[in-house]
């Protein structure tokens, strides 16, 4: 019941139960048990060879009522009219952009290569050249099947899956022998127009017997384009999660990137829209996103927001516990202690390093709450901190005997003390304090004495 229970609440796998996969006679009911467990949204996956980005399988609408899966991948673009030095210095920073956020490093998904000179030869030059210079997942963009299929040529899969980007009423038959060809997933694509839109998807799941499809139904800004956009993504979603629609059930591909033909002016305006789009529909309810922005404050909104809207509502973020170093600390650096809630771990490892201090940052598990509620909650006890003391090896490390606690942490000194053994002090009650109370107590008389008698 334990583990029925977990399945359900997709906490554990089917594959956690080895009697279920391993014993012939559940056979047929491990293939149920699959069956029920499949999301609303179909789940397909891009893969290069060292990377795999999986888009789709959600199974809620909103995402209270579970939690959204699968984090909607981001896709920067290059194109086929670079020079090739500008390809590889966009790929490489596509490639090396990272950003540190409450413990956690929010990186981009995949490059979408465009072909503008419609010249297959050229198209696979630089998806070659694309392949040289990165890890990352591929979006093969093109309407021509030629150009696509010289690409795939080029970029041999199984080893590479790229995304097909994108089958049109115009060019559907033969966009569908490419990708059943070389086993690849692809996109829809049928701007303004949902009804086409779902024939497509008819006519390629069921008559060409296509399974790893998307859909795009089109990225417009303007009056009515904006509310054209979103109406029509969150139509897809909720006939998909609510109606369980089969037409409806593959993942939902956005591109924020056409704004750069629909607007004309500073490219600064462009650049706006393209961030405003992209946060709408990652919102609402894209699973891959496509832009052309490289731009640090149109990135770095868009990773943040996807951080948020992807956490687990059920769980508090949190990080790792285990001891840190910030700056460089020796036998003789001070040992702060903090649990490891998300968002106090980065705040008070920020604060010490903006006031450059040497010292161990001791990471207590407090399942993920912050100091006051982990206190108030029983998560931060003496016993915690010893443990955290004892796994982490801290003895070996400093040849004190003296923790910094939390000021908010204090009603708890005492206790920590009887079950580490070690003498507590307690720090400032704000970590933005930390440098000058360092700067003023761990050299004091006082910490002296409490060293050589810890």
């Amino acid at each position: 019941m334990a583990f029925a229970v977990r399945l359900a609440a997709l906490e554990a796998k089917v594959e956690d139960c080895p009697p279920l996969v391993e014993e012939e006679k559940y056979k047929e009911n491990t293939e149920k048990l699959r069956e029920l467990l499949l999301p609303p949204v179909r789940e397909v996956i891009l893969k290069s060879p060292k990377r795999i980005v999986k888009i789709g399988g959600k199974y809620v609408l909103f995402r209270h009522e579970l939690r959204y899966h699968n984090p909607t991948a981001i896709a920067i673009d290059v194109d086929d009219s670079m020079d090739r030095d500008i390809i590889v210095k966009r790929v490489r920073m596509i490639e090396s952009f990272e950003y540190e956020y409450v413990g956690q490093k929010l990186k981009l998904d995949a490059i979408a290569v465009r072909s503008v000179t419609n010249n297959p030869e050229k198209y696979a030059k630089t998806v070659y050249t694309v392949v040289e210079n990165t890890t990352l997942p591929l979006i093969l963009c093109s309407t021509n099947p030629a150009v696509i299929e010289a690409a795939l040529d080029v970029i041999s899969p199984p080893h590479h899956r790229p995304l097909i980007y994108a089958a049109t009423k115009d060019n559907w038959r033969d966009m569908a022998e490419v990708a059943k060809k070389f086993d690849v997933p692809l996109v829809i694509a049928s701007p303004g127009d949902l009804d086409m839109l779902v024939s497509l998807a008819k006519t390629l799941s069921e008559d060409i017997g296509l399974k790893d499809l998307a859909l795009d139904p089109g990225c417009f800004v303007g009056p009515g384009g904006l509310s054209y956009t979103i109406k029509a993504y969150s139509w897809l979603r909720y006939k998909a999660t609510y109606d369980l629609w089969k037409y409806a059930k593959y993942p939902l591909v956005a591109t924020p990137i056409s704004v750069w033909m629909q607007i004309t002016g500073d490219p600064k305006d462009v650049m706006w829209w393209e961030a405003i789009l992209t946060t709408i529909l990652m919102t609402r309810y894209a699973d891959l996103i496509i832009m052309h922005s490289l731009d640090g404050w149109v990135l770095l909104p868009q990773v943040m927001w996807r951080f948020q809207l992807y956490t687990d509502p059920r769980k508090p973020v949190s990080v790792p516990p285990g001891l840190r170093e910030i700056g460089k600390p020796d036998e003789m650096s001070p040992v702060l202690v903090t649990t490891n809630y998300a968002l106090t771990y980065s705040v008070v490892l920020s604060d010490a390093e903006k006031a450059k201090v040497n010292a161990w940052l001791l990471v207590v598990d407090t399942e993920g709450l912050a100091v006051d509620v982990s206190v108030a909650g029983r998560k931060f006890t003496g016993d915690r901190v010893a443990e955290a003391i004892k796994t982490t090896g801290l003895e070996n490390k400093v040849k004190h005997r003296v923790l910094i606690i939390p000021g908010k942490a204090a009603r708890v000194s005492g206790e920590i003390e009887d079950a580490s053994k070690w003498r507590v002090i307690v720090g400032p009650m704000d970590s933005s304090e930390i440098g000058k109370w360092l700067e003023k107590n761990w050299t004091s008389e006082k910490i002296r004495e409490l060293m050589e008698g810890a």
